[in-house]
Parts: structure tokens; sequence; C-alpha cells
């Protein structure tokens, strides 16, 4: 359940779309009035508004914002007032076409494809076709080193059965095959890709679980252990974000919050903005346990001015 807080009586879509014109007019941008209306309307409420604003002004309200608002805050408005599987294929090129790209800003196509629902990635990659007329493997093929291309391509063009049935046989087999591959610092070997990029969530859980219990470590630490390079890095990153993406995107934010000069808004905007009716409270819950500190405390100290606000609407923070 997300922690977003919203009205308990809503305008009708056209009142807010001509609140929402009225602060967008002129030279002057009235951002708080956009903090106060879209940081608190869920996902069918923005459609609505979406859909009227273009009524009422002929203009998609995503195309006014771009042209009005600048820099982080814009960034953020821009992304929460897409569908979803725009907002993730929007991500998913930034990441690809970054000229000076870290691994970690490739964490987004991971959290697509192993963080959400196979009918979601599905509509990612139809998404990312019609906004940038190619595939999104092709972009992958074009713009990652060779030694995550394997790993990439096969977790976004995978479809995996969205079942709970568990097979313990096959997690035992698996694990035994993980286990094997690892100890040889064969991070790439085929059944470690065809295994984490086809099998279901359930699956790999019972997968993981068991090769705990065998190995008497978890994989993700047998991984590092393994290796401290791209490749065990992202396979670290598939392994949480289908056991825990909670933790995962806990640690995302931990990591993008090192102090003001050094916050990487980038990463913090995207886990807010894609979690924010997701699972915002878990991810709340989980950065509290591995810092002690409240989200909320975090994001007043690292980012300021609306853009601050904005986010702190989206978790459900007071500002």
């Amino acid at each position: 359940m997300a922690p977003m807080k919203l009205p308990d009586s809503a305008p009708s879509p056209t009142q807010d779309s001509e609140r929402l014109s009225r602060a967008l007019q002129g030279r002057g941008v009235d951002e708080n009035v956009l903090v106060w209306i879209l940081g608190h309307r869920n996902a069918f409420q923005r459609k609505e508004i979406k859909e009227t604003y273009q009524q009422l002004y002929k203009e998609p309200i995503i195309y006014r914002l771009h042209s009005k608002l600048s820099g982080v805050l814009k960034k953020a408005m821009v992304l929460w007032m897409n569908e979803a599987p725009e907002r993730d294929a929007i991500l998913a090129h930034e990441a690809l076409r970054r000229k000076w790209k870290r691994v970690n800003q490739l964490q987004a196509l991971v959290e697509i494809a192993c963080a959400s629902s196979p009918q979601h990635l599905m509509a990612v990659r139809r998404a990312y076709c019609s906004l940038y007329e190619c595939s999104l493997e092709e972009d992958i093929i074009s713009n990652v080193s060779t030694s995550l291309q394997k790993l990439l391509v096969s977790l976004v063009s995978s479809y995996r059965h969205d079942r709970g049935f568990v097979d313990l046989n096959t997690a035992k087999s698996e694990a035994a095959k993980l286990h094997e591959a690892i100890e040889k610092k064969q991070l790439d070997n085929d059944d470690v890709v065809w295994i984490l990029a086809t099998r279901n969530f359930f699956q790999l859980k019972a997968t993981f679980g068991c090769y705990k219990q065998r190995y008497k470590v978890a994989i993700d630490q047998a991984i590092n252990n393994s290796g401290n390079g791209d490749l065990s890095f992202m396979l670290r990153t598939v392994i949480l974000c289908i056991d825990s993406p909670e933790k995962h995107f806990a640690e995302v934010i931990r990591a993008s919050t090192v102090g003001q000069w050094n916050t990487d808004k980038d990463s913090v905007t995207r886990v807010i903005v894609t979690r924010a009716e997701i699972d915002m409270k878990k991810i709340k819950g989980e950065y509290f346990k591995m810092s002690n500190t409240n989200l909320d405390d975090v994001v007043k100290r690292e980012v300021s001015g609306v853009y601050r606000d904005f986010l702190m609407a989206l978790i459900g923070g007071k500002f």
C-alpha cells in the first residue's frame, strides 16, 4: 500500500485542469499548486486530468510541464504524469543513451524486468518501440558493454509465467547449477542467465532459499565473493530485485544520498516516482531498518525547494 495521501473528496478533473492551467500561465509558474494537485492524485485521477486538460486546452499537459519547468522538478513531474509503461520506457532509454554511464545507472533495466510483473514488462517494451522506433533489445546491444548484453537482453525479452507454483526438486537442481557456475567464477554461464531470466519469481525465491540452506551462504553474497566486476554487480541486483524489491530500492536511495553535494537526484527521483504507488510503505520500512533513519528526514535533508516538497508528497511525508 502506498503512503501517498489523497484528498477525501478530490476536485473534478475539470477543476484540477483549470487550476493547473492558471498555475502554468504567464512567465512564472505556481509550482506549489502543481505539487498540491499532482502530488495528491493517483494514477487513475492523473489520467483523467491529462484527458480533460487536452480537451480543454488542446495541448498535452505533459508538454506544458516540460516547457514551463526546469531541472529535477521538471523531470520528476513529467515522469509522474506519464503512464507507468511510458515512464519506465523513458527511464530505460535515458539509462542506455547516457554518454558516460556507470553500471549502477543500468539498474533501471533490471528493475523493470525483475521488480514488476511480466505484463508490465511487455507494456514497457511496446511503449519503448512506440516512443523510440526501435526495440529495447536493440538499444541494449548498441549501448551496453558485451559483458552485460547477454544478461540484460535475456531479462527484458523474457516472459515469465506469473504463477505461484513451485517445484522444489527443480529449485534444488538449479541451486546446484548456480553454485557450480559461481564456484568456477563463470558468472556469464548460460545456465545462470537462463535460470535468472526465465523462471517465475516464486520458483526463483525457492531456488535462492535452497542455495542458502545447502551451501550456508546467500547466493548474492556468493556471487560477490566470486568477483566484483560489472556482471557480479548486475547479477546481485537481479537477485535482490526478485527476492526483496523493497530492500533493493531502499538501498538505491541510501547509496544515492551520501551528502547534499553528492546526492544522485536522478536515482532518488526514479525510485520515488516509480514506486510511490506500489510499495513505498515497505521501502520506507526497509530504509529505516538499514539506516535507523526515516526516509522523510533524509529527503528533507538531502534535497530542497519545491522538488523536495514534491518528493515528500509522493512518499506521504509532511512538508
